[in-house]
């Protein structure tokens, strides 16, 4: 099959990869009309071809391409994704990576939304039990399908809460990507994110750093002697949140880069 007009019509869209995405979503919707991977591209059938065009047209509306074939790539696994949920995105596998080379046997992760996070970390570590909390049912409920899929639903509880409202007991690490677009970024992001995403797992419609006082605030209370906090942030909050850490009492406080060399992730721990 004939690619181009597709590519051509992605790229009158403004999509940013307009050949990777239709590659993508003919491979899918070839999958969904045929199954298993494209052995002949030049013969879709009458489904896989109007699985196609309905995919297309909906990425010509900027439609992330996760949301339409409802799947995402992300550390060593593929999860599920809805509007209802954040888009997992590579620069998060640095608070992922970072999170790894920790002990911890109970892990919490503070709106955990598709529970990409938690789970890969329950995943690599299998003697490990976990917590997500979302205030979003439906994210949760995304989060649980996920948990059945990577067979790690026997050692994760999910629990409803606005950060730690909900939550009992004390862990030895605690993660969380929270929302830290400012609301005055918010018109600036791109039509795939700013249109399709939640905007309650994007923005905390202030300055960006309300997430990081709530949970610095109670991190300590909830980390047992020695426990770590890790946090994914804005590349431009490295500073505002250390500085939050510190006054917390935590110790160790670190800045880590992604793969771009942009602050990603504040780290630190409680003293003993």
């Amino acid at each position: 099959m004939n690619l181009r007009p597709a590519i051509n019509a992605l790229q009158a869209a403004g999509v940013a990869d307009p050949a990777g995405d239709a590659r993508r979503l003919f491979d899918w919707a070839y999958a969904v009309g045929q199954g298993g991977e494209p052995q002949d591209r030049d013969a879709p059938n009458a489904t896989t071809r109007a699985t196609f065009d309905r995919a297309v047209a909906a990425r010509q509306q900027r439609q992330p391409v996760s949301h339409i074939i409802g799947r995402r790539a992300f550390w060593k696994h593929e999860f599920i994704v809805t509007p209802d949920v954040l888009d997992p995105r590579p620069e998060t596998e640095t608070l992922v990576e970072h999170a790894l080379s920790l002990p911890f046997s109970k892990v919490l992760d503070l709106g955990t939304g598709s529970g990409a996070i938690l789970f890969s970390l329950l995943a690599d570590r299998p003697e490990a039990q976990g917590v997500g909390s979302d205030m979003s049912p439906e994210a949760l409920d995304v989060a649980r399908r996920n948990a059945d899929a990577l067979q790690v639903v026997d050692r994760v509880q999910l629990v409803t809460s606005d950060w730690f409202d909900n939550i009992e007991g004390q862990f030895d690490l605690i993660v969380s990507n929270p929302p830290y677009i400012a609301a005055l970024e918010m018109p600036d992001l791109s039509p795939e994110v700013r249109d399709w995403e939640p905007h309650l797992a994007l923005s905390d419609g202030a300055d960006g750093l309300t997430a990081y006082r709530a949970i610095t605030a109670q991190a300590r209370t909830h980390l047992k002697s020695h426990g770590h906090l890790a946090v994914e942030i804005g590349p431009l909050q490295g500073a505002a949140v250390r500085g939050m850490f510190t006054a917390a009492g935590l110790i160790d406080v670190a800045i880590l880069p992604d793969l771009d060399q942009r602050d990603r992730v504040v780290t630190g721990r409680r003293p003993g």
